[in-house]
């Protein structure tokens, strides 16, 4: 199926692709499957086996998650980065994350100042103090290593863990599941595997159009999203945990008309709306990141100037022109 571009790929038919938008005026994020993405007269659409189209406004979202089962055109991929709209490729139910299209450019002042502060032992213990407070509304415990902290966070999260299932009727051992076997996990691990997909796609979203990158984390190290995790970890009780449990203990009363992976995006969907995460991200990724205390580093005097300016962002930081 073409991709609507000419043999040059210089040039696309139909209306001119949109220009970035800010992430905070965006939907969250959708699920396709079962399909082709292409671009059709300037237009995003997912194309069905029976030839039928689904417009995709694919400028007005954050990411969009391809499960199994559908193809993608080199037309419909340079569509969404020039949209500014994060491509991530995940399994069924979207438990597994195989791979992300970046959505923009991360900006080198950004990136380097992020390495900074992760590389400087007291900086980066003040930034994880500073998600610790946001997260539980509570300064750290002084005096406390970046290890205890981990710790302390640990402890917290399982008693969290342990009143969302009393509360929703859900029996619940621990935070138990198979990255290689999802099957094999109950209920409630199911519903917050998936949950938590959707809270790390529209994060991942989040730090790439902010300038930064995903891996470089503070309280998370050693992972491609490192930092999404981070960041993700601040909303992570308040939007997407609850709605998991209360899902699953709907499951466990037989209250449930769909099945549990669709039923936890629709309402981490509504959640995200509700609590106007999409608006409260990037300011939270500044905040953290202001937290640790050190200028950006300035450019050495031998640096060479680009050659042409870019013309200004009309999105965020990290999206390109």
């Amino acid at each position: 199926m073409s991709g609507g571009g000419t043999a040059s790929g210089s040039t696309m038919p139909g209306a001119p692709p949109p220009r970035p938008i800010p992430l905070k005026d965006r939907s969250s994020i959708i699920f396709v499957e079962k399909g082709q993405l292409d671009v059709i007269d300037g237009a995003f659409v997912l194309v069905d086996t029976n030839g039928i189209r689904m417009h995709i406004p694919v400028g007005g979202l954050a990411a969009i998650m391809l499960e199994p089962g559908v193809r993608t055109s080199h037309a419909a991929v340079s569509l969404a980065a020039r949209a500014g709209t994060l491509l991530v490729w995940v399994g069924e139910a979207g438990v597994r994350v195989y791979a992300a299209g970046q959505p923009g450019g991360a900006r080198s002042d950004r990136l380097l100042w992020q390495c900074r502060l992760a590389m400087d032992e007291a900086a980066r213990l003040r930034i994880v103090r500073k998600m610790f407070e946001i997260r539980f509304g509570e300064a750290a415990p002084e005096k406390r290593s970046v290890d205890q902290l981990r710790g302390i966070e640990g402890a917290r999260v399982r008693t969290l863990y342990d009143g969302f299932a009393r509360q929703f009727g859900v029996t619940w051992t621990r935070r138990n599941y198979n990255p290689d076997n999802w099957d094999i996990s109950d209920v409630p691990n199911r519903a917050l595997s998936a949950a938590t997909a959707c809270l790390y796609g529209l994060t991942e979203a989040a730090v790439l159009a902010a300038g930064y990158a995903p891996a470089v984390g503070f309280l998370h190290t050693g992972k491609p999203l490192s930092f999404v995790y981070d960041i993700a970890d601040l909303f992570k009780f308040e939007t997407v945990v609850p709605e998991a449990f209360r899902i699953a203990g709907q499951q466990a009363k037989g209250k449930l008309t769909g099945p549990v992976d669709r039923e936890v995006r629709l309402a981490c969907r509504d959640a995200f709306r509700r609590t106007n995460l999409l608006g409260r991200l990037i300011p939270a990724i500044e905040e953290v990141l202001l937290a640790g205390d050190l200028p950006p580093p300035e450019d050495p005097d031998y640096a060479v100037d680009p050659a042409f300016e870019d013309p200004s962002p009309s999105g965020d930081a990290g999206h390109r022109s």
